[in-house]
């Protein structure tokens, strides 16, 4: 018995340490994972109210990690108990653009939306783009998560014009990803991001002087456009010995008419105000919308929180985001943009909710909030 049981130990002990060594293997040399900060530039993030003890932090005691019985119980449900409507019946549409049309744009400030956080901005006979994930799947690996819901994007990276800068929110999968800036490294002139995700990009073959790195409430102006980037309540990292080694951020866009706002990853807080009262009203705010659960609402927001939070900033449209794209959740599909909708209705501030690769125009006042969804 005892010979059994020795030998049962040590095939358990072997199986945990082929294990680690594979998860050390995946980790250090396959590229998505991205770059590490080290101590050299820790040292530079050390003037940073936001840095602490080697990571950073929120403003306010935020809850990230979850106990092990609701970790267990959340993964038991998300991978083996169907979340009713979690995922639409067939792909989503998808407006197609003409490339020579977006490449030749002058005119007023318009977006498109890539679904989930990702943009095309285009203002002032320029493009940038807001967390571009183009990819298929929000995981460092193909086998490691669901495919989005739209198979098709509104204009592919090979058809989209120069790209004048990117602008990342933080480090997490659906928001910064590998391919996709591989794939758009010979279009982009510049990168702005929060403190620390410049390693990523490093570690990716994009030079350093392509890239500005901000702390909350630092302004840099690049070719007359004003990027503010501004507190978010949330946390980093691409791997779990990395977590918290980078910074997450909103972003405040100006440019000579308008006003933007982008929430990147946040849970509900006193920033929404702060900002709003700094830089606001906003002609249009981008806000997290999706992804929830009350296991987590430090970090994301409940609907209602959106749009309480569009108020707060003091925006006069408001359009949801982090939904409609990946099943990151427990929440239905739909979840998000009904009950944004009511309390939004509630609140009288305007929704603009498009469907992908529809334009938005940022000064224009006809609101576009069909309910596409409820077809799918």
């Amino acid at each position: 018995m005892k010979k059994i049981l020795k030998r049962m130990l040590l095939t358990i002990l072997s199986l945990v340490g082929m294990l680690t060594i594979a998860y050390l293997l995946f980790v250090n040399f396959y590229p998505s994972f991205g770059g590490d900060v080290d101590e050299e530039r820790q040292k530079l993030y050390s003037t940073s109210t936001q840095f602490e003890k080697g990571v950073f932090k929120n403003d306010k005691d935020v809850k990230l990690d979850l106990g092990l019985g609701q970790m267990l119980r959340m993964s038991k449900k998300f991978f083996f108990e169907k979340v009713e409507n979690g995922r639409p019946k067939k792909d989503l549409p998808v407006q197609k653009l003409d490339s020579a049309q977006v490449t030749n744009y002058k005119g007023d400030t318009r977006l498109f939306w890539y679904g989930h956080s990702a943009f095309l901005l285009q203002t002032e006979g320029l493009n940038f783009l807001i967390d571009p994930m183009f990819g298929n799947v929000a995981a460092p690996h193909p086998w490691l998560g669901e495919n989005r819901f739209n198979k098709q994007m509104p204009l592919a990276i090979a058809q989209l014009p120069k790209i004048d800068a990117v602008i990342i929110s933080h480090d997490h999968y659906d928001h910064l990803d590998f391919d996709s800036i591989k794939k758009l490294k010979d279009k982009v002139d510049h990168y702005f991001v929060p403190l620390g995700v410049g390693v990523h990009l490093e570690a990716w073959g994009i030079a350093s002087n392509q890239i500005t790195e901000l702390d909350w409430w630092q302004e840099s102006k690049y070719k007359g456009i004003q990027f503010i980037c501004t507190p978010a309540q949330h946390f980093s990292g691409r791997k779990f010995n990395n977590r918290q080694g980078t910074l997450w951020a909103s972003w405040v866009i100006n440019t000579s008419i308008d006003t933007i706002f982008f929430s990147g990853d946040s849970g509900y807080g006193d920033h929404f105000k702060d900002i709003g009262k700094k830089y606001g009203p906003f002609d249009f705010a981008m806000m997290e919308c999706g992804q929830y659960n009350e296991m987590w609402s430090e970090i994301h927001m409940m609907p209602e929180e959106t749009a309480q939070a569009g108020i707060d900033i003091q925006a006069r449209k408001l359009m949801p985001i982090h939904w409609g794209s990946f099943k990151l959740a427990l929440h239905s599909w739909t979840d998000p943009v009904v009950r944004v909708g009511k309390k939004a209705e509630a609140l009288k501030l305007p929704l603009v909710i498009p469907k992908i690769g529809e334009a938005i125009m940022v000064k224009d006042s006809v609101e576009l909030s069909s309910t596409w969804w409820n077809k799918l």
